[in-house]
């Protein structure tokens, strides 16, 4: 099966070679535009910022089946540190979306206080939130009244013994109800998150988006990342962007859909029916899927991202070995102004790309970061 991808074309380039390290300057170049801008002509305007590294799930691909040694409580962004970084990012930094991460951002007791706080000061920026929706029946209502305006959420299969071999643990039901209740509250476009796992879940994913499709949830299936605690991740055994596309034909046919990408890490596909035995297309467009290929098809070259941990670091790559400390400048009393600086020189820094496009299939030349997902936050 033959799809265009459009993917984005790199910006000039303008400094140093994809991912050198580099001590944080003293400040960037003179003449440089404001905001958020690296050395390659990207800004990031979008602020993804992790709540907390504590999950209430144990997904394979993300956190070993003991879990990890969480953050201390003082370590973590308190409610109103979190209001501040926003704000500064909303008025001098040019930020114009916000998605809460973790961790599992609802584990976390005062998130509606943050999500109706951001609101407040900020009464017409997109706020999303990525969840693995384990209690959000309860709790979908009171976040769409606080100011959240949409839900992301992580579902990788929809049969109860592969959820569990997946999550490690029993809470298929749980997230369902979830799911609903996010509709239900007006969270839309409730879009769903689905990781495929070579012998596991992959051959599932026609069914997952008949569901997804029946229901008006948008799916986007993700490429496995070198992003989980137990380090076992190999390239050869993920699951990659051709192969999804490929396991879908059986059933689908996908065409590009023809809205701008924008910066999206999704690449989005119209569905149609396909008629059995042939490359044809039956009916209308069902919906739309997307497809994260962050490994094969990489889209660094229009990435607009900025990561805030949850223990307020900076991370200008979702794949980077370094951070910069913006929360412990804030404790120590300074200024807007110096926060900006702080943050403005560590995007600066931003690697061109995270290289792993050009590494054999085992990855061995590939340094994978020390931190997992639950921990940096996506």
């Amino acid at each position: 099966m033959s799809v265009q991808l459009g993917m984005p074309q790199p910006r000039p380039e303008g400094g140093p070679g994809a991912g050198s390290p580099a001590p944080l300057p003293a400040g960037r170049p003179a003449g440089i535009p404001a905001g958020l801008v690296d050395r390659y002509g990207r800004r990031a305007t979008d602020m993804r910022l992790s709540l907390t590294d504590k999950c209430n799930l144990r997904c394979t691909y993300c956190m070993p089946a003991e879990g990890l040694q969480w953050l201390a409580k003082q370590a973590v962004m308190t409610a109103e540190e979190i209001v501040r970084i926003v704000r500064i990012g909303v008025e001098q930094l040019g930020v114009r979306e916000l998605r809460l991460t973790g961790g599992e951002p609802l584990v976390r007791a005062d998130l509606l206080d943050i999500i109706s706080a951001i609101r407040t000061a900020h009464l017409d920026l997109p706020i999303s939130m990525t969840t693995n929706a384990v209690g959000l029946d309860k709790k979908a209502a009171g976040l769409k009244a606080a100011g959240l305006t949409r839900i992301n959420v992580s579902l990788d299969s929809l049969h109860e013994e592969t959820f569990t071999q997946l999550t490690r643990r029993p809470f298929l039901d749980r997230v369902l109800a979830g799911v609903d209740a996010a509709w239900a509250a007006g969270l839309g476009p409730v879009k769903l998150n689905a990781v495929l796992m070579r012998g596991i879940n992959d051959a599932e994913s026609p069914s997952l988006l008949a569901w997804a499709l029946g229901r008006g949830y948008e799916l986007r299936f993700i490429e496995q990342m070198p992003l989980d605690a137990d380090h076992g991740w190999t390239r050869r055994n993920m699951i990659t962007a051709a192969e999804i596309r490929e396991l879908l034909s059986v059933d689908y046919v996908l065409s590009a859909d023809p809205r701008e990408r924008d910066g999206a890490p999704a690449e989005r596909f119209e569905v149609r029916a396909r008629i059995p035995g042939t490359g044809e297309a039956a009916g209308p467009v069902l919906g739309t899927v997307g497809i994260i290929a962050s490994v094969t098809e990489p889209f660094c070259a229009d990435c607009r991202r900025t990561r805030i941990t949850a223990e307020g670091k900076i991370m200008s790559c979702l794949f980077s070995r370094e951070e910069v400390d913006l929360l412990g400048l804030l404790r120590a009393g300074a200024s807007d102004e110096q926060l900006v600086e702080r943050w403005q020189d560590a995007m600066w820094l931003k690697p061109k790309a995270h290289g792993m496009d050009h590494v054999g299939l085992d990855a061995p030349d590939f340094v994978q970061p020390d931190r997992s997902m639950s921990a940096i936050g996506g």
